[in-house]
């Protein structure tokens, strides 16, 4: 059987041994360069080779996901010491050198940016903060300050009442609108708040229940590189926002640390 090297990610040498499994069930071990090291493992080629994992993309989802599990396992492990948090280069699921040679010459190759990378990231930690959202709340909260909304209430009320019954679809109609403009400056506010606290942010996608799980949907998923020494005032800032926005139906969730995957 071919064997091949699995990469999980890179990071500055240490003594630290896995327990965590590879992601063909093998061992994690490191293979050095100067004073960088590559996480991985040996694995099949014949299973993991670039055309049968793309074929087992689209006929084998449950593959997939057992292995993109492992392999999240084995970088969160190292990226771990203890309680220390220490930088790594994560690599993208199925990152493969056929032979410990090609493996050792990418890292020669690129290790000024390897390393740069490394220490940019140094006391650095990646958090995401996703916003989940009663509609039915908010909305009564926009009913109670849009001038849109109130206006077309006090028409409606002066209607006889059958009238008014089949007009109510329009305040529907614009409270929803009205709805809409005030998530889209209520997210922006979100963002700009927990951003003073970070090294840099993005915007992740939106996710649907079925992935989420939650019975909320989500309307911000923001990911931050926060250092560790704003952590704290980073994560009351959180907790302010729930406290703050909870009444008009938000409900903010932070997660982290995470392997920086957005910010490399």
């Amino acid at each position: 059987m071919n064997k091949g090297l699995y990469l999980y990610c890179i990071r500055a040498k240490t003594d630290y041994k896995f327990s965590a499994e590879g992601i063909d069930g093998g061992k994690i071990f490191a293979t050095p360069y100067q004073n960088l090291e590559a996480i991985v493992s040996e694995v099949s080629l014949e299973e993991f080779g670039s055309e049968e994992i793309q074929r087992k993309a689209q006929e084998d989802l449950k593959w997939i996901k057992e292995k993109a599990q492992l392999h999240e396992q084995a970088v969160e492990e190292a990226m771990k010491k203890g309680d220390e948090i220490l930088s790594i280069i994560p690599m993208k699921f199925g990152t493969i050198f056929k032979t410990k040679e090609k493996l050792v010459q990418t890292l020669k190759k690129y290790y000024s940016k390897f390393k740069k990378t490394i220490e940019s990231l140094a006391g650095k930690q990646e958090w995401s903060v996703k916003a989940y959202l009663n509609r039915k709340v908010f909305e009564e909260e926009v009913k109670k300050v849009s001038k849109v909304v109130q206006e077309k209430e006090k028409e409606i009320a002066q209607l006889p009442e059958g009238i008014a019954y089949f007009m109510q679809k329009q305040i529907d109609e614009a409270t929803s609108k009205e709805a809409d403009r005030a998530l889209q400056n209520y997210t922006e506010i979100f963002f700009e708040t927990l951003e003073k606290y970070a090294e840099a942010g993005t915007k992740g996608k939106i996710l649907e229940k079925e992935l989420t799980g939650k019975s909320l949907p989500m309307v911000s998923n923001v990911i931050f590189l926060v250092s560790e020494e704003r952590l704290e005032g980073f994560i009351k800032e959180i907790d302010k926002l729930n406290r703050d926005y909870k009444p008009k139906g938000f409900n903010f969730e932070y997660a982290g640390p995470w392997p920086p995957y957005n910010f490399i």
